[in-house]
């Protein structure tokens, strides 16, 4: 089984010295996702919450809806590779039309379609978030701290991203560190599926990078009605997170923060 870290040895160099040195660096290795056998996907991801990343990833992509689409997930055995786990295959208990999941999986940038027939793709199959929860100002300020405090991965090798869920008391929920943003939420998404926990209507997600149209439209897939950034969200995010009725803050950093859709959910009300 392949683990998330792994030492390298390195030279740093500070002003005119060197050392070598022993350090820690972040796994990447990539993961095929397959229905009944047949490929859909590869991802390049940080081993550790495989199946929970498929199925992540196939609920935001319409095919899973609940935990009781879900068959068997197991890894594939690699011949050429054993004791490799790259490859896992999700068996679905209904028949799966794959052509529409193909159509409906974008470019990591959504390079080639406009920001209008992206939203009218995503409205057809998600739809609007639907929740009365609100969360203070003040309780949103605590959510990075929280979530840094637990992120050990990042901690030994400063190259992972994190998607951290919290609940409606500010209680941490589940935390999930990626090399990449969109498999860090996948993993939280698919693990909150596999539990049979959606929708996640009365809790917030807070991701480490910026807010990206993707990362919009897996949050409103599992329900969750307010998206956090450290960083800033993109147009298409905002524009996306306005569509399906979330809503989003960024450039959560100390005292400020930006909420750029659904203000009424952040009351300004200490807690």
């Amino acid at each position: 089984m392949l683990k998330p870290i792994r030492r390298v040895t390195l030279e740093r160099r500070t002003g005119r010295r060197a050392r070598r040195i022993s350090d820690c660096v972040a796994v990447e290795e990539p993961l095929e996702i397959r229905v009944d056998g047949e490929s859909v996907a590869v991802v390049m991801r940080t081993p550790g919450d495989d199946f929970a990343l498929a199925a992540g990833f196939l609920c935001s992509e319409g095919v899973l809806r609940n935990s009781g689409d879900i068959g068997v997930i197991s890894y594939c055995p690699q011949a050429d590779e054993p004791g490799r786990a790259n490859i896992v295959d999700v068996r679905p208990t209904r028949p799966i039309d794959l052509s529409r999941l193909r159509r409906n999986t974008f470019a990591a940038s959504s390079c080639g379609i406009c920001g209008k027939a992206a939203i009218e793709t995503i409205r057809v199959r998600v739809p609007r978030v639907r929740s009365r929860v609100r969360f203070s100002a003040a309780l949103l300020r605590k959510l990075p701290g929280a979530a840094r405090s637990k992120q050990a991965a990042f901690e030994l090798t400063g190259g992972l991203h994190a998607a951290t869920l919290f609940d409606d008391r500010g209680s941490l929920v589940d935390l999930k560190e990626d090399v990449g943003r969109h498999n860090a939420v996948d993993k939280v998404v698919g693990t909150a599926l596999l539990a049979d926990r959606l929708p996640l209507d009365r809790h917030a997600l807070l991701v480490s990078g910026r807010a990206s149209f993707e990362i919009v439209q897996k949050a409103a897939v599992a329900g969750i009605p307010i998206l956090c950034a450290i960083s800033a969200p993109s147009s298409l995010a905002v524009q996306t997170a306005a569509s399906l009725g979330i809503t989003l803050v960024g450039l959560l950093r100390g005292d400020r923060m930006n909420v750029y859709t659904g203000f009424a959910r952040i009351s300004a009300a200490a807690r």
